[in-house]
Order: structure tokens, then C-alpha cells, then sequence
């Protein structure tokens, strides 16, 4: 006999059951549930090990504002919250509810969330179509479907959105900026969000999809487009739904700001791991890979890329041109640069005649005033001023990369000043310098200036800066 929300079950193209598609959440549900004002965590528990525990500490620790309703069957208090048996013991409407109880009561709480009109649920529990079970998603699907549910998940790992304080996942991380990822690996996404906050630079939003049967990359892709809180927006999928939709509502996120997409799954045995982890249609990279070149996403082959072009669309315009000026204290590391600028077609143009003879001038005799213009290894922080000062005047150069190889205190002081002097864009990278690199690394993330650990990652993250659309 078929199962409740059969009529809701389809087949993929290995025969697997997966859920029909919902009716098109609109970017004011979405609203709704990234800025709630109110919040039901069903599954809270006292236990720390507990995920209940953690996701509401962190709800709790992020800053969020609104009201906060912990549902747990036994009552009490977790956390110092007062708790409500289920959700229909809440005295109001709720805006979102998290979900982290087991599988099979999850159709219940969704449709006592319906009864308090939720706009949202974020459903990490985990043991539905991932393992097999497509029965019973199709069913929390067809109740959240009828109520007009925007459902992330489920089997995901929640959702951070800090222009609203709201760390609904794990770990905390509370540093705002302008990235906003979807990924489809909430380990991915922990990670990037993790590196953001070292750097110093945050994010506007982290969003686990999970299994993606209701809000997928399209709705959020369509969210963050509108989004002010967000520059540029990081997508990790494993697949696209609907690949015409897809390419809709992409072509008019990239009107109004960069996306750069991870998407595993290029090979054979990576499209079949990509089939067998979340049951994700990966479909023919070389397709996917014309289709981004076509309409101006920015692809990543990895998650270092996915990171660094993220982080360099994030906080720098596009160049006027592809001229490049390199500055380091190290010869070797100016070389790397310079050879994976060539790579690019990237171009690396000796200073003009002028500037050569003033940098000559102004410099220690054993500088090489060229192109990279090698300030050797004694260079400090003075010195790149004042070499700075003389390039960034009278160089025909459209974007600037400054390599710091070693320990050079006052550098983020230097680039800072150095940045009032030009509206072209400034990169740096910061190796070789222990301590101190620690400590000037987030300093010039803060200034706007990106900054990375090597010469190669700078120069591939300028590469993506360039293939911006506008």
C-alpha cells in the first residue's frame, strides 16, 4: 500500500525515490525566516553532548534577539529557557522552527509548526532519503508544501545569518561580513566560515542545504541576490534541480554581484560519491563548466579556490586592466608570483624608464627595480613605503600585490596609508613572518585588503577578480 506523501515521490536517474518539487518559495518567506523574530528549537535538551544543547547555546551565545521557544517533551529548563512540552504549548506564532529530533516524529512537529504559522523550518535531523528513507521526507515535504514551509534540509547542518545574529547551527561564529555561502557540505560550510572569521573578514550567511528538498541553490541563489547584507555569494552543490531555473535566476544574481561556485563531482567516481552522499543528480560537468563560462559564474576547482575567490570578490572592485605590479621582500616568492601571473595571462610589464631611475634613487643599492621589484630580505616596513609611494603614483599598473616575506611589523599600518593614495586595488601576502604575521594578517583583511599565505593562492584569487563579470 503506498505510504502518506506518495503522491509526492519521483525517481531520479539511478530509480531513487526523491520528493516532487515544492511550490517556489518566495524571497519574503525567505526573509522571514533569515530576520525571525521568533524561534522554536524542537529537540532542545540540558544534555551538552546533545546537538539540542549546542544549537541553542549558540543561539543563544550569537546575540539573537528575538523571542526563543525550547520545545522539549520532559519540560524544565534548558539553558535558563523555560520549556514548552511541544510547540502547540507556544503562546504565539513562530516565525522558524529548528528541528532536531529523530526522523519519524519530524512529520508531527512540522505540523504543529503549521498550526503556528511558521514561515520556516530548518530541519537538521538526519535519516530520511539520504539513507534510503524517501517515504517519509515526502511526507514532512507535502506537509510543509501545504503550508507554504520553506523547509532547509533536511539532514543539514542549519543555517548562520549574523545581520540577524541568528547561529541556528554549530560551531559559533559570530564575525559579519559580506560572503554569503550555500553549501551543500555543512562541513564545507563550517569551514569557510571558520577560515572568515580568522581572517578577520566574517560573512552575512552560512546555509547548510543538506538533502535540499525545499530551499535549494535557485530560492537562496534569489535571496542573496537582493540580499544588502551580502557582496559576493560562495555556492557548494553537488547538483542542480533544475538546471533551466538555475541558469534564470543565476544570470540575474550576476547582475548584481559575483557567485563562485565549488561543485565536486568532475569525475566519474566523484559524480558517483556525489550520487551516493545526498543522492544528488550531478549531471555532465563538462555541461555544468560551459554553462558558467557561458553566463559568468566563477568556478572553483577546490576549496582553497572556493575560499580565496570568495574572499577576494568580497572585498575588492575589478581592475581596469590586467597589468600587475608585484612588490615583495622575497625574490623567490616574487618569481612563484610572477610565473603564475604568465599562467593567467596575467601581465607582468617592467616599470616605466622614470620610475625606475626615481625607485634607484630612493632605495638601497641592493634593491632590483623591476618587475617584481625586490626589496630583499632586510626590507621593513619604511621601505615598502617608500617604494609604495613612488609605484602607486607613477606606475602604469592596474592592481598592486605586495608580498610581505617576513617578519614586517607595521605592514598593515604601511598598506593602510598607502591605500589612501590609490583607488586601484591593493593585494598582499604575508609568509615566512611567524608572530608577526599572525598578528598583521587580519589587520590588512580589516583594512580591505585581502591578504593570503602564498604568492600562488594571491595571484589565482586576482585571476577570478578579473573574470568578474562587472
Amino acid at each position: 500500500m503506498p505510504g502518506r506523501g506518495q503522491n509526492h515521490v519521483a525517481q531520479d536517474w539511478r530509480g531513487n525515490l526523491i520528493p516532487r518539487r515544492c511550490k517556489m518559495i518566495t524571497r519574503e518567506i525567505l526573509n522571514d525566516v533569515f530576520n525571525a523574530r521568533t524561534v522554536a528549537v524542537s529537540g532542545a535538551s540540558s544534555n551538552p553532548d546533545k546537538m539540542g544543547y549546542k544549537v541553542l547555546k549558540n543561539i543563544i551565545g550569537g546575540g539573537y534577539s528575538g523571542k526563543i521557544y525550547p520545545i522539549n517533551p520532559h519540560g524544565g529548563t534548558v539553558l535558563g529557557l523555560p520549556c514548552c512540552t511541544s510547540i502547540d504549548e507556544i503562546p504565539e506564532d513562530i516565525d522558524l522552527v529548528v528541528v532536531i529530533v529523530p526522523a519519524k516524529f519530524v512529520p508531527d512537529v512540522m505540523r504543529q509548526a503549521a498550526e503556528k504559522h511558521a514561515k520556516g523550518a530548518v530541519i537538521i535531523s538526519g535519516g530520511f532519503r539520504e539513507i534510503g528513507n524517501a517515504e517519509l521526507e515526502a511526507e514532512v515535504m507535502k506537509i510543509a508544501d501545504d503550508n507554504h514551509i520553506a523547509v532547509i534540509g533536511p539532514n543539514c547542518q542549519g543555517i548562520n545569518y549574523t545581520p540577524n545574529n541568528l547561529c541556528a547551527t554549530w560551531p559559533l561564529m559570530t564575525g559579519k561580513g559580506t560572503m554569503a555561502v550555500i553549501a551543500q557540505s555543512g562541513t564545507i560550510g563550517a569551514a569557510m566560515g571558520e577560515w572568515s572569521q580568522e581572517d578577520a573578514i566574517g560573512f552575512s550567511s552560512l546555509v547548510a542545504l543538506g538533502n535540499k528538498s525545499g530551499v535549494g541553490e535557485v530560492e537562496l541563489l534569489d535571496f542573496f541576490a537582493d540580499d544588502d547584507a551580502t557582496k559576493v555569494i560562495a555556492l557548494n552543490i553537488e547538483g542542480v534541480k533544475d538546471g533551466r531555473k538555475f541558469m534564470e535566476v543565476a544570470k540575474r544574481a550576476l547582475e548584481k554581484k559575483p557567485v563562485v561556485v565549488l561543485k565536486p563531482g568532475r569525475t566519474a567516481k566523484g559524480a558517483e560519491a556525489a550520487a551516493s552522499h545526498t543522492k544528488s543528480i550531478a549531471g555532465s560537468d563538462k555541461i555544468f563548466d560551459a554553462v558558467c563560462r557561458q553566463i559568468g559564474l566563477i568556478r572553483a576547482e577546490g576549496i582553497t579556490e572556493f575560499y580565496d575567490y570568495s574572499k577576494i570578490l568580497g572585498l575588492l572592485e575589478k581592475p581596469a586592466g590586467r597589468r600587475l605590479q608585484i612588490i615583495t621582500s622575497s625574490g623567490g616568492s616574487g618569481i612563484l608570483a610572477a610565473d603564475t601571473a604568465e599562467d593567467l595571462g596575467i601581465t607582468i610589464e617592467k616599470p616605466e624608464p622614470e620610475v625606475i631611475e626615481e625607485l634607484k634613487s630612493n632605495l638601497p643599492s641592493q634593491c632590483v627595480a623591476s618587475n617584481p621589484l625586490d626589496l630583499t630580505g632586510d626590507a621593513t616596513a619604511e621601505r615598502y613605503k617608500d617604494a609604495l609611494e613612488i609605484v602607486i603614483k607613477s606606475s602604469r599598473a592596474d592592481v598592486f600585490l605586495v608580498i610581505f616575506g617576513d617578519p614586517i611589523d607595521g605592514a598593515s599600518e604601511t598598506m593602510r596609508y598607502i591605500k589612501t593614495l590609490t583607488g586601484k586595488p591593493i593585494i598582499c601576502v604575508f609568509l615566512g613572518g611567524g608572530e608577526i604575521e599572525k598578528k598583521e594578517t587580519p589587520l590588512l583583511n580589516m583594512a580591505g585588503i585581502p591578504t593570503f599565505a602564498t604568492p600562488e593562492r594571491a595571484v589565482r584569487a586576482l585571476g577570478a577578480l578579473l573574470r568578474k563579470k562587472q
